[in-house]
């Protein structure tokens, strides 16, 4: 009896390429228009360039999607180092005139030019060692009785691996990427099973705790108080740009109130491809999503967002899927890095949200978001692709054994 032997072809998972490859054009559409308004003698310079980070991405999402459990269980306590030896870098290697328009010393550069963002690929490091350490949790309890705890062991455990990267994100004042570090966290913490009566009061807390801060922000003489505690300035004019847009708005926030224009003269089908009447700082990296609703129009945006929102279900179909508690942690990290990202990046350049600073993925121009981001699609790649290839074990034995039994009715 002959069966059919499956190819490598048939386990990789195409339907989480295609939104991927949908976006990634999507991108390249939106940087060319933006650098072509705002820098036509760089345009196709910076786009070539675009081009060949996402080939690179590519490249190593390719290699990535045939690391099996083993290599990675095995890589992680080295990757996690790597990557906090890597954040260290931008501590000592950063571009004072960067510094001095973000705020934040958060990317190397050295020798006048800029290299890379570390925090990007610690993002990916970071869920690898919370999924390697969440496992190894439940296998040095498994014959135990959950307790609470138990739950707030499991949570120092993993707030021991997050307390050095927010420390260094601290001294970066990299307030928006840390936010991602613990959007992460949380969807992990929430999928061990912690119980609700340690996250229900957490989430109050928070809560409370927000609420206090927008009172004493509001407060005449609150942003005062503020700065004297250590919050930094660029920091409070973020804030104050979220809260009023169009009050500042030719000086600190004139690009969030540029931003919203842009998106309002779009309308319903756009201004159409490449048309740009307005000026908005930086639209190639984190306000890339004005230029698509300008030139796209509100049917652009939601062709977009549904296209994450077709991204995010394959993600968790490969979450749900996997029988590997390993990779099902991973894979939920991942989908909170980037659910966290969209709505993030969405939500402050449409004004619900403050400006971070965090790029929109696999949209916004800047080699180190694309490459992480990619990175993660190849972690997802090898997740589906090792549960493809244990269900063609599970039925090659199962086929086996069938033919073995017809042997001996025979």
């Amino acid at each position: 009896m002959s069966y059919f032997k499956p190819s490598i072809d048939s386990r990789v998972d195409y339907s989480l390429i295609l939104p991927v490859i949908c976006l990634l054009i999507f991108g390249i559409m939106a940087i060319y228009i933006a650098v072509n308004h705002d820098y036509p003698a760089s345009a196709w310079a910076i786009v070539g360039q675009q081009i060949a980070w996402i080939a690179l991405g590519i490249v190593i999402s390719f290699v990535v999607m045939f690391f099996n459990t083993k290599f990675l269980w095995k890589m992680t306590p080295f990757l996690y180092v790597l990557g906090l030896g890597l954040m260290v870098l931008p501590l000592v290697f950063y571009s004072p005139s960067l510094v001095a328009s973000t705020g934040a010393k958060n990317w190397v550069t050295i020798g006048g030019t800029t290299l890379f963002q570390p925090s990007e690929f610690m993002k990916i490091s970071y869920i690898l060692i919370l999924s390697r350490s969440v496992v190894q949790f439940s296998q040095r309890n498994k014959d135990k009785i959950r307790t609470i705890k138990m739950d707030w062991l499991l949570i120092l455990e993993l707030f021991l691996y997050t307390v050095p990267v927010l420390i260094l994100l601290t001294l970066q004042s990299d307030l928006g990427t840390a936010l991602v570090f613990m959007a992460i966290f949380s969807g992990i913490v929430l999928l061990s099973g912690v119980s609700w009566k340690i996250i229900l009061p957490i989430f109050l807390t928070g809560v409370s705790l927000f609420i206090a801060f927008m009172l004493i922000f509001t407060w005449e003489g609150g942003r005062a108080f503020l700065h004297n505690l250590g919050m930094p300035t660029y920091q409070i004019n973020r804030i104050l740009a979220w809260l009023h847009p169009f009050e500042y708005a030719q000086t600190t926030t004139y690009q969030q109130a540029q931003g919203q224009i842009a998106i309002g003269s779009g309308g319903i089908w756009g201004q159409g491809f490449n048309v740009s009447n307005l000026l908005v700082p930086v639209r190639e990296s984190d306000m890339i999503f004005t230029v698509i609703a300008e030139d796209f129009g509100f049917m652009g945006s939601i062709f977009l967002i549904a296209l994450y929102l077709l991204l995010i279900y394959r993600m968790l179909r490969i979450t749900l899927k996997s029988n590997n508690q390993f990779y099902t942690y991973i894979s939920t990290g991942l989908t909170m890095m980037l659910i966290f990202h969209i709505f993030e990046n969405i939500g402050a350049v449409t004004g619900l949200l403050p400006l971070t600073g965090i790029p929109l993925p696999f949209i916004s121009q800047g080699g180190s978001s694309i490459i992480s981001n990619l990175i993660g699609v190849g972690l997802l790649l090898s997740v589906s692709y090792q549960n493809n290839l244990l269900e063609e074990q599970q039925t090659g034995y199962s086929r086996r054994r069938k033919k073995i039994i017809l042997k001996k009715l025979k």
